[in-house]
């Protein structure tokens, strides 16, 4: 007997970190009234206070801030990528014209 895996949007699951942390819910009572499993949620806590505190969480970013770092860090690396390329294709260049 298969059960289909779910998938939650950041939204979703920042909504179920703020009733735990600000609603002063528990895991097991939000899990039991949302049918979510306990492992999840507890996954989400860890990682949106890792993300508040400035640690890279496991998985996708749940905070804007953490997800506007993942963004640029994913850019910063393909502009360092394509500056590489430039660098040998003008060395390449530069060794044909002499």
């Amino acid at each position: 007997m298969n059960q289909e895996r779910r998938s939650f949007d950041v939204a979703f699951k920042l909504q179920v970190v703020k009733m735990v942390q600000e609603q002063g819910l528990t895991v097991t009572r939000v899990c039991q009234e949302l049918k979510l499993g306990e492992t999840a949620v507890r996954r989400w806590l860890k990682q949106v206070e890792a993300e508040q505190n400035g640690q890279l969480g496991i998985g996708k970013p749940l905070t804007p801030d953490q997800q506007r770092i993942r963004q640029l860090e994913l850019e910063n690396r393909q502009l360092r990528a394509d500056n590489e390329l430039l660098k040998k294709a003008s060395a390449f260049f530069a060794r044909e014209l002499r």
